[in-house]
């Protein structure tokens, strides 16, 4: 009987074990049964859009101030007294310059010399056949017995004057083949050297006084018709700074059309202080060299206490000149205006607007 209840006994631990598997095993089912589930997608989140802010249009004040129209040119400072030296004869070799760049040189100092060996010995054939034929007439008209006729011997001091007429212009022409400094001054600069083979009015050598150093500046030929002598003009000067003075001199009108440029025979056009916009210093600076760069601001224009705005404010339709005027309440309302000056950045109101209202940018 013992051995039977062991038996029972034994039978009952097994279903007992078996029993608490199948519930440990349910109970990690219901803990996990989640994980083992695919996961549901989560609701994407949105960010809110906030519409962009239209940009605001700038205010501006009306006010008073110099208003100033300027031109500007380029420049450098060259002497007042300056010159390019050239020959007029042709197709020439020049047999030598005797000058170099920086030289000092005085009134009728050669210069440079044309080869004319050929025509000087012409030149002596000519005057002994001058004097030849000099001899010849006297000898005629001493021994004239009535034989030759009062024309004949017209004729015969015709012949002799044309033979003078050809002399004379052989020996202008060697002249011309020697160049001699005009004035007391310094070579500027050499554009040729021995050998070289030249045309009339090519440029050889530039002469100058650098003692008589100025201003001068080459404005657009717009610019140019808006300046006038007198006028206010401030000079920046490379490695000297700004200097006030005043417009002396405007350039000698080219011509139009490129008229009388490039003809045979005809001189070039010369880059002398002539053909610039000259301006007077105040006080001219020391130590400063011909060449040196420069800017010119010509002062065209100036009002005090003119009434003016941005040049972004001024709004124009059909040629109608407006603003935008902000109201005390903060409202905007269109005002027509008459302008006056003009720079760059401002506008010169002469009706219209007062100092001290507000006007709407573009």
């Amino acid at each position: 009987m013992s051995i039977k209840w062991l038996t029972e006994n034994s039978s009952l631990h097994k279903r007992s074990r078996s029993l608490l598997s199948i519930v440990l095993i349910a109970a990690l089912a219901t803990a996990s049964g989640c994980s083992l589930l695919p996961k549901e997608e989560e609701e994407e989140t949105l960010p809110a859009i906030t519409p962009p802010k239209l940009s605001e249009k700038p205010t501006y004040t009306v006010k008073t101030t110099t208003l100033e129209t300027k031109v500007r040119a380029s420049g450098r400072l060259m002497s007042t007294k300056e010159e390019i030296l050239y020959f007029t004869e042709d197709n020439k070799r020049i047999k030598d310059i005797y000058v170099k760049t920086g030289d000092a040189v005085k009134a009728g100092q050669l210069i440079a010399e044309l080869d004319a060996s050929t025509q000087e010995s012409d030149l002596r054939q000519k005057r002994l056949q001058q004097r030849s034929e000099e001899l010849r007439m006297i000898e005629m008209l001493r021994k004239n017995d009535g034989s030759q006729s009062a024309a004949e011997l017209e004729q015969a001091k015709i012949q002799f004057e044309l033979k003078k007429e050809e002399l004379a212009k052989l020996e202008e022409s060697i002249a011309k083949s020697k160049l001699t400094a005009p004035f007391d001054g310094t070579i500027v600069s050499v554009s040729v050297k021995k050998g070289d083979s030249v045309k009339a009015y090519d440029d050889i050598a530039v002469i100058a006084d650098l003692n008589t150093l100025t201003v001068a500046a080459d404005p657009s030929a717009d610019d140019l018709k808006k300046v006038a002598v007198g006028m206010e003009a401030i000079v920046d000067i490379n490695s000297a700074g700004q200097h006030k003075g005043k417009v002396l001199q405007l350039p000698v009108p080219k011509p139009e059309n490129g008229q009388g440029q490039g003809n045979p025979g005809q001189e070039k056009e010369q880059d002398t202080i002539e053909n610039y916009l000259v301006v007077a210093l105040d006080e001219f600076p020391q130590g400063l060299n011909r060449g040196t760069p420069l800017s010119v601001t010509v002062i065209t224009q100036r009002k005090e206490n003119a009434v003016v705005i941005p040049s972004a404010a001024l709004r124009t339709y059909s040629g109608r000149n407006y603003v935008q005027v902000v109201d005390e309440k903060g409202g905007k309302r269109e005002v027509d205006v008459e302008i006056g000056q003009q720079t760059s950045t401002e506008v010169e109101i002469v009706k219209g607007l007062q100092p001290g209202q507000k006007v709407v940018g573009r």
